[in-house]
């Protein structure tokens, strides 16, 4: 079981969703802690990132103690590669 931490980006972004789309994220951060989900490791410039699908959603993650998770970055899909590739570079 691993304990969730959210940054503050992730925490607005499911604030900003409507109510039926923040319940489904909401749900699938919790998952996580038990590793449940649509995982999937991240690979070339954003290698030791994992990503949690949710329908549209992608929440970027990173293992960061041997029992903890941090919520990174979240977004739609067709933004969310882009914009945290160009996070990390600055």
């Amino acid at each position: 079981m691993y304990k969730i931490n959210t940054s503050e980006q992730v925490a607005g972004f499911i604030a900003r969703l409507a109510p039926t789309p923040r319940l489904r994220v909401r749900k699938a951060i919790t998952n996580l802690a038990r590793d449940v989900g649509d995982i999937r490791a991240l690979e070339n410039d954003l290698s030791g990132f994992y990503r949690l699908k949710v329908g549209q959603y992608r929440v970027v993650f990173c293992y960061a103690a041997p029992s903890t998770i941090d919520c990174i970055f979240a977004e739609e899909r067709k933004l969310v590669y882009e914009i945290f590739s160009a996070l990390l570079r600055e």
